[in-house]
């Protein structure tokens, strides 16, 4: 057990899913999952573990942001063992290409956050995701007749930027940047440096290009898609 999350040795699968929000990681559990059982519920960041067609998979939320972020991914998989990290989340649209209710497969991961570039002093390090289940990820989607985009996604540390809207990102639209979310690049540099699998599927909610968005109840349908594909990645692995 550790400072935030009192589930014992053995409560995660090695595969499990990551959103940021704990009433996103409550309600996979009690939408998709088997037997769900609560594991952790340290400052509310909510920890299931269940089963998805016969097989054990946990989902644990990981809070707002990529320093959230890596303690939950530090502690899932060095003191639970985990194996297999996929983010399950939402983004901003930063290609006109990309509608609301896509699916963006992150391939790579760039970012503005310290957390990366200090832990690599005269590099610029590329976090990328786990070919493998990147892979899968692609081919289940294409099964499914999803729509859905592989690329890369940029890991912001700041939502409110001083710039208004596409100004605060930049010339990264112009590189072939899909869309904007905020914890992507931290899980694939520590699966990176544990030696273990992760990939980010985000749902395109908004776009910052065209100002469409999703309605509460689009949003709903849109991350069911999202959270099965997850799933099937993760039963998978």
């Amino acid at each position: 057990m550790t400072p935030h999350n009192h589930a014992k040795p053995g409560d995660y699968a090695e595969s499990v899913l990551l959103p940021g929000d704990p009433l996103r990681a409550k309600w996979v559990a009690e939408t998709f999952l088997a037997d769900a059982k609560l594991v952790n519920s340290v400052r509310n960041c909510l920890g299931y573990t269940g089963t998805w067609n016969g097989k054990t998979v946990s989902v644990q939320a990981t809070g707002m942001g990529q320093p959230s972020l890596s303690i939950y991914v530090h502690e899932l998989i060095n003191t639970y063992g985990v194996k297999n990290l996929i983010r399950i989340g939402t983004c901003g649209g930063l290609n006109a290409d990309v509608k609301v209710r896509d699916l963006i497969i992150a391939q790579g991961a760039t970012t503005d956050s310290a957390i990366v570039r200090d832990a690599f002093p005269g590099f610029n390090f590329a976090p990328l995701a786990d070919y493998g289940l990147l892979r899968s990820s692609v081919e289940k989607a294409e099964a499914a007749k999803l729509r859905y985009h592989v690329g890369n996604i940029f890991s912001s540390d700041i939502f409110y930027h001083v710039e208004p809207g596409l100004e605060g990102y930049g010339r990264l639209p112009a590189h072939g940047i899909l869309g904007v979310e905020m914890e992507a690049a931290a899980l694939y540099t520590l699966a990176a440096r544990f030696g273990v699998k992760a990939l980010a599927i985000c749902t395109m909610t908004d776009c910052l290009i065209t100002h469409a968005e999703l309605s509460a109840s689009d949003r709903q349908s849109s991350l069911k898609d999202m959270v099965a594909l997850a799933l099937d990645v993760a039963v998978a692995a």
